[in-house]
């Protein structure tokens, strides 16, 4: 596995966001998706007017992550640090579930949102996480909020290296 630059969420407009491989071997990072003519694509026919302002939608892969073994290994410690996070974003916790499997087993865990949904899954035995991070703007633009709570747990992990997906939806 090649080691990736680590990288922060970019910020977005309304575009659509995702990571690509540009010519430059060491160079990853978020840029704009668009349709075969080369403009934007900001929404099918179908969802049109449905809402003004999209979501947005961050995945992550964390390789070789840095933290205290307890974010990977102890459920309860990581759940409780996630709904601080949630806080912390400006976020609304509705519900959280976190199961650790059995011996140096890692965690799942996910929040659910007000707004949408956090879920992570740790792998101790690799230095390996995955984070999702979900949420709406029905009422309000919570992209700002959504690119927090990632930068939140990119802080807690620290990670030698990710690879981060991101994508505006309605």
């Amino acid at each position: 596995m090649r080691n990736l630059k680590l990288k922060k969420v970019l910020p977005v407009a309304t575009e659509t966001e995702t990571l690509q491989k540009s010519t430059q071997e060491s160079d990853v990072g978020l840029h704009l998706v668009t349709d075969s003519v080369g403009s934007v694509s900001h929404s099918s026919p179908d969802l049109q007017g449905v809402k003004e302002t999209p979501g947005l939608h961050v995945m992550g892969d964390l390789f070789e992550v840095q933290c205290d073994d307890r974010y990977m290994l102890d459920a309860e410690f990581l759940k409780n640090h996630c709904v601080r996070l949630v806080k912390e974003a400006g976020l609304t916790t509705v519900g959280e579930f976190f199961k650790q499997f059995d011996g140096a087993g890692g965690v799942t865990g996910t929040v659910v949102l007000a707004e949408s949904h956090l879920c992570i899954h740790t792998w101790p035995e690799k230095s390996y996480v995955t984070v999702d991070v979900y949420v709406c703007s029905y009422t309000q633009d919570n992209r700002p909020r959504a690119r927090k709570l990632y930068q939140s747990l990119l802080d807690t992990f620290q990670p030698k290296s990710e690879k981060a997906h991101a994508v505006e939806r309605l």
